[in-house]
């Protein structure tokens, strides 16, 4: 059996597309820190569905985890043909209010480990074609942010990686597909202490996990290269494109309360 392995699968969008995919009857192999949350996902997933849902509990910021993981489908003799890299977290506020630890960690997170995955996967991938790569950027990629000076940088790599790799693969059978949310109902927000402008500003164009989950399918199945979703955050990174980088970045830096 085929099975699409999915990071930060426990919560949030990662949680919507495992169960966008299995609601379509795809098998899926949940990966994220909390055993628990798998556990109960994996067991839901597998009564509703009548799919084969398994879980492997790992901190991706680990410094062997992918070798960890790698081995782990080897010995079960899971063969993977979606691959949603979804695993990724973001630091709020100026740049010097964290140690070089802490940016190195979330930048091994949101850039390493899904570049690491890819790489050790792509044979798979390539032999169990048609497959494919999902690649969860964000709408931060578009453009350098002032407050996320860091986790925008990565997820713009990652968008670049994304496009990247998808020329390189175009022939090969493997689909690369970046989608890129803005606001979405996850907590992100309070989790990277976002400022109570930031967070006003994202409760009134919040998305929900499960619509961001459904156009992340759709256009990893429609072979997409990149979508941006929601209208407002296709609007904003439209104005990004067309304004004065300063004033985009003028702009971000009052939503993170930096001016």
């Amino acid at each position: 059996m085929k099975y699409a392995l999915i990071t930060g699968a426990s919560k949030g969008i990662g949680r919507a597309i495992a169960q966008e995919l299995a609601a379509r009857g795809v098998h899926v192999l949940l990966v994220a820190r909390d055993r628990f949350l798998l556990e109960e996902l994996a067991a839901e997933l597998s009564a509703r569905h009548k799919i084969d849902a398994r879980y492997f509990a790992l901190d991706l910021a680990g410094a062997d985890a992918i070798t960890q993981l790698y081995h782990w489908i080897s010995e079960q003799q899971i063969q993977i043909h979606i691959l949603v890299n979804n695993a990724g977290y973001g630091l709020s506020g100026p740049f010097e209010s964290y140690t070089a630890a802490e940016h190195e960690e979330m930048m091994r997170v949101n850039m390493n480990v899904p570049v690491a995955l890819t790489s050790v996967l792509l044979p798979q991938l390539k032999l169990n074609h048609p497959s494919y790569i999902l690649n969860i950027v964000s709408s931060a990629a578009y453009q350098s942010v002032p407050g996320l000076s860091t986790y925008a940088a990565s997820k713009a790599f990652m968008l670049s990686f994304s496009r990247g790799l998808r020329y390189e693969l175009r022939k090969q059978g493997v689909s690369v597909t970046a989608v890129s949310p803005g606001s979405t109902d996850t907590g992100f927000a309070a989790r990277a202490k976002v400022g109570q402008k930031g967070l006003k500003a994202a409760e009134k164009v919040n998305m929900t996990p499960e619509a961001v989950a459904g156009i992340a399918v759709n256009a990893m199945y429609g072979k997409k290269a990149e979508v941006i979703t929601g209208f407002i955050n296709q609007l904003g990174a439209f104005l990004v494109w067309l304004l004065p980088k300063k004033l985009a970045e003028k702009t971000a830096a009052g939503i993170y309360e930096l001016d």
